[in-house]
C-alpha cells in the first residue's frame, strides 16, 4: 500500500502535458508608434528557434494576439538567412503565420512551452496583456518553459504568478537593450524601455555587447537579448524540454 501512494504521489507530481507541443505567440500590432513606418513580429525571432524545435520532432502552433495574418516586420524581411529562405518554402508554416489562432482561443493546458517570440509590435500588445498574463503562468506553474526573444519580453513585464510576485522578480533574463534601442533611434518611439520595466518588476536584467549572441536560461524562463540570440533561444528550449520529459 505504501508503494502504490508513493507511485501515485510521485505521477501527480510530474508536469502534466498533453502533448509535446510548443506555442509561439507573436504581435498584431503592425504600426511603429506615431511615425509612419511598419512594424510587426521579426521573422526570424520566429523561424531560427521554430526550425530548432520542429526538426527535433516537436509539434509546433503559432498563435497571436489577435489571430488572423501576423504582421512581419518588413525589415526582418532578410531572405540571405537560411532559415527565413526555407520559411518561403514551407507551406505548413506560412500557413500558421496567415491563419494564426487567437490567444484567446489557445488551451494553455495543450502546450509544454510558449515563446514569445519579438519584433516592435509586441511592445504595443504585449504588455500588460491579461491573456498573456494567464496564459503564461497556467503554463510555467504547470511545470513548463517560458521563453522570451528580444523585444518579446514585453509579454513578462506583468506577469504575476499564483503566490502574488511577478515572474521575473529575482530571475536573471536577457532582453532587448537600451543601449540597442538608442542604436537604432528608437528610445523616444516606443511606448516604455523594456529593460527598465523587467528590473522595476525585480528581474535581474543581464545584458551582453550590442547586437551579440547573450541568452539566459533561469528556472524555466529562457530568454535572448535580440534577433542574433534566437537560434540559441531554440537550443535552449529543446535543452529545457529534453529535461521535463
Amino acid at each position: 500500500m505504501k508503494i502504490l501512494l508513493l507511485l501515485m504521489t510521485l505521477v501527480f507530481a510530474a508536469p502534466s502535458f498533453a502533448a509535446d507541443k510548443i506555442l509561439f505567440v507573436l504581435t498584431s500590432h503592425n504600426k511603429m508608434g506615431s511615425l509612419d513606418m511598419k512594424t510587426g513580429f521579426w521573422l526570424g525571432e520566429l523561424t531560427h528557434p521554430y526550425y530548432v524545435l520542429a526538426d527535433a520532432g516537436f509539434e509546433v502552433d503559432v498563435a497571436s494576439i489577435e489571430g488572423g495574418m501576423a504582421p512581419i516586420d518588413p525589415k526582418s524581411l532578410d531572405f540571405s538567412d537560411e532559415d527565413n529562405a526555407r520559411f518561403i518554402n514551407d507551406k505548413k508554416l506560412m500557413a500558421s503565420i496567415i491563419n494564426t489562432k487567437a490567444i484567446e482561443d489557445v488551451n494553455s493546458k495543450d502546450y509544454q512551452a510558449v515563446v514569445y517570440a519579438g519584433g516592435h509590435g509586441t511592445m504595443w500588445d504585449f504588455s500588460n496583456n491579461e491573456l498573456i498574463n494567464k496564459l503564461t503562468v497556467s503554463i510555467y506553474e504547470r511545470g513548463g518553459i517560458v521563453s522570451a526573444i528580444c523585444h518579446g519580453p514585453a509579454a513578462l513585464t506583468d506577469v504575476k504568478l499564483s503566490n502574488g510576485q511577478y515572474l521575473v522578480k529575482g530571475k536573471k533574463l536577457a532582453a532587448f537593450t537600451n543601449e540597442e534601442e538608442s542604436n537604432i533611434g528608437l528610445t523616444e518611439v516606443v511606448p516604455f524601455s523594456l529593460q527598465d520595466t523587467l528590473m522595476s518588476k525585480g528581474a535581474k536584467h543581464i545584458y551582453g555587447a550590442a547586437w551579440t549572441v547573450n541568452v539566459v536560461n533561469d528556472r524555466r524562463v529562457i530568454t535572448g537579448q535580440n534577433p542574433q540570440s534566437a537560434r540559441k533561444v531554440g537550443e535552449e528550449i529543446l535543452t529545457g524540454l529534453k529535461g521535463i520529459k
